[in-house]
């Protein structure tokens, strides 16, 4: 196994580590800036040459600036990781997925505690990124903006004085900020209530996806929520707006939980208890499966339903459950039915714990 990569396992999930404001509802804040170099072709248009020049640049700012903590920062070369290597790295979200398949010319920087990385040469050639566990987007937004700065001071940004920061995609020209908050939103999906909700934020300019981003399902009921814009606001007008119906949400979710409560209790009641026998009993788990059965039990442990179960243990589950955490913690590859098997041995073990 790589070493940092055996280092990084060693680490709790930065966004799933402590406890953060509505943490029942809100699971983690991340906001992510697109940065370019002026004068230099974007990654797409640019040879292996001047991605690994990049590269260079990029880190040598880091390091000389001390952003992330480097150079003690993790580094990866994607290229020179394993595929189950690089899966970890997407299922802490901490790169995405085109990133990680391209050949060469890329490097992850990633601060210690995980909270704060730096995707070089990736649809842009930076993708620097601020994550914290609940709602935090004012204070994921100071640390983002302290970063940003620190490298600005000694890279060049491409910047127009009408445009804002370019781009290669025009939907990221302007602040190239995307600010997500990630919710769990159970009492909504059980109520029926969830599909307007979603047509709702959609008409505001937001987007709602799935727990790993665009293109991904809401398995385990949760859903990201971030802006679509980037032209014609501010960073803080933006942060505003998402705030404002991220606070709405919360509390559409409360509601619908108290009104489960008080309108159909054992309904509420079955759910959990079912997704907490299959997780405590069950000998062969998807992950689907999973995701969902965590998600029942996560709301029974918000609703006080268990003495024995916390938050953190759930948390841990969600990222645990996962297929290449679960094969590296196997310590070889598994074939698919194999980790329904570990999935499942691995929920029976935690929660008999509990």
């Amino acid at each position: 196994m790589d070493p940092q990569i055996e280092r990084l396992l060693g680490n709790p999930v930065s966004f799933l580590a402590d406890s953060g404001p509505d943490e029942d509802i809100a699971i983690s804040s991340r906001i992510r800036l697109a940065r370019n170099l002026a004068g230099r072709p974007f990654p797409s248009a640019a040879s292996d040459e001047a991605l690994c020049e990049v590269c260079g640049l990029v880190s040598d700012a880091a390091s000389a600036s001390g952003a992330l903590g480097c150079p003690e920062c993790f580094a990866f070369e994607p290229e020179t990781l394993t595929p189950l290597e690089r899966e970890i790295l997407f299922e802490r979200r901490l790169a995405s997925r085109d990133f990680l398949a391209r050949n060469g010319g890329t490097r992850l920087l990633v601060s210690n505690d995980e909270s704060c990385s730096i995707m070089i040469n990736e649809e842009d050639q930076l993708r620097i990124q601020a994550l914290r566990p609940g709602f935090q987007l004012e204070a994921v937004w100071e640390e983002i903006d302290k970063l940003d700065d620190e490298l600005g001071s000694r890279l060049d940004y491409a910047f127009d004085e009408r445009l804002g920061f370019l781009t290669s995609c025009p939907t990221n020209v302007g602040t190239g900020m995307r600010a997500s908050v990630m919710l769990h939103l159970p009492g909504l999906v059980l109520s029926g209530r969830i599909g307007p909700t979603i047509q709702g934020v959609n008409k505001l300019n937001l987007a709602v996806r799935g727990i790993f981003g665009e293109g991904t399902d809401n398995r385990g009921n949760l859903f990201q929520v971030s802006n679509q814009s980037t032209l014609g606001e501010s960073e803080m007008q933006i942060l505003e707006r998402l705030s404002n119906v991220i606070g709405q949400l919360i509390a559409y979710e409360k509601n619908a939980r108290e009104q489960l409560i008080a309108q159909d209790q054992f309904s509420i009641l079955d759910h959990v208890g079912r997704s907490y026998g299959l997780l405590r009993h069950a000998y062969k788990l998807s992950s689907e499966e999973a995701l969902n059965s965590l998600s029942g039990v996560r709301i029974g442990v918000d609703l006080g339903m268990f003495n024995s179960i916390d938050i953190k243990k759930v948390n841990e589950l969600f990222i645990a459950i996962n297929p290449a955490h679960l094969q590296l913690s196997a310590g070889r590859e598994l074939s698919a039915a194999e980790r329904n098997v570990c999935r499942a041995a691995l929920c029976r073990e935690k929660l008999k714990q509990a």
